[in-house]
């Protein structure tokens, strides 16, 4: 017991690091795009996939959420929405591959359906966003920001997530078995509109009788089923619209795939030695801090 929450402590304090890190890097990536700082993007963006894929195995939700805000340091938001789409995808078929025999297909067919129409009218709704005018722009410290609809959106649903993760009344709510297709419908679009699906879709599947590996294995399906869609939502519309910068992508997809790979790899031999609520209060805190930088146009 000792052990596991010495090692909780650390990955706290690891991550408020990271942050740091995060926050540094991007005032340097404003500046210049030197050989040294493309290194750093793929160094940062490895590292942070490597550990969330590891930690949120379980929790079903946290990889896309810390990811995206990494590669939208580096690239406008929309096309880092889209760039995560594809290592949360890619990441999840390895899982798939991993936990496959024990999903529920009775659930994923009353949540999956939904959240597949949900998830296009998501994704749409992010490529409107995207289109409409800057909002407001400020100096600070001799750096221009600015604040944009599409930044604001969705740094309001980060913060919103978050709370959500923190509140005990949220984690105390039983959705009983018919609301499965609600359920699907909102985290497919929410997971369409900025890629926060996880935590909608495990209030939903986790009082769906499941146990714990069918939980995990579904939640896996229903997650791929969303990324299908808003991936073929994304590539008609968001990557178009910003061609020339998604080319630029190739690298750090490839890097944040393979190390997604490794922490899931890791994270599955090790399922048992984290706990579902001390994942759920690491990643929402991470989410508070991320959802205020994009708000306030920092990020």
């Amino acid at each position: 017991m000792t052990c596991c929450r010495s090692a909780v402590k650390n990955i706290r304090l690891t991550g408020f690091r990271l942050v740091v890190l995060i926050v540094a890097t991007a005032q340097a990536q404003e500046t210049e795009h030197l050989s040294k700082g493309e290194n750093m993007e793929l160094v940062l963006i490895g590292v942070v996939a490597l550990l969330i894929s590891g930690l949120t195995l379980f929790s079903g939700f946290g990889l896309g959420t810390i990811l995206m805000p990494v590669f939208a340091l580096f690239f406008p938001v929309p096309l880092a929405i889209a760039a995560t789409a594809v290592v949360h995808f890619a990441n999840n078929i390895f899982k798939f591959g991993l936990m496959a025999k024990q999903a529920d297909w009775r659930v994923v067919l009353r949540f999956g359906v939904p959240a597949a129409v949900a998830a296009m009218i998501g994704a749409a709704a992010l490529n409107l966003f995207d289109k409409m005018p800057v909002i407001m722009s400020y100096s600070l410290d001799g750096s221009t920001f600015e604040v944009t609809v599409v930044k604001a959106v969705i740094g309001v649903l980060i913060i919103t997530f978050a709370l959500l993760e923190l509140s005990p009344r949220f984690q105390a709510l039983a959705f009983p078995p018919r609301w499965l297709p609600l359920g699907g419908a909102l985290s497919g679009f929410f997971g369409g509109l900025s890629g926060n699906q996880g935590a909608l879709r495990s209030a939903f599947l986790l009082k769906a009788g499941l146990s714990k590996d069918a939980f995990v294995a579904t939640g896996v399906v229903s997650a791929i089923i969303v990324d299908v869609v808003r991936l073929a939502v994304y590539g008609t519309s968001v990557i178009v619209g910003h061609l020339a910068q998604s080319q630029e992508l190739i690298a750090p997809i490839a890097v944040g795939t393979t190390c997604a790979f490794i922490g899931s790899f890791v994270g599955k031999r090790m399922l048992q030695k984290v706990t579902f609520r001390a994942v759920q209060i690491i990643v929402a805190l991470a989410m508070l801090l991320i959802g205020a930088g994009l708000v306030c146009g920092l990020v």
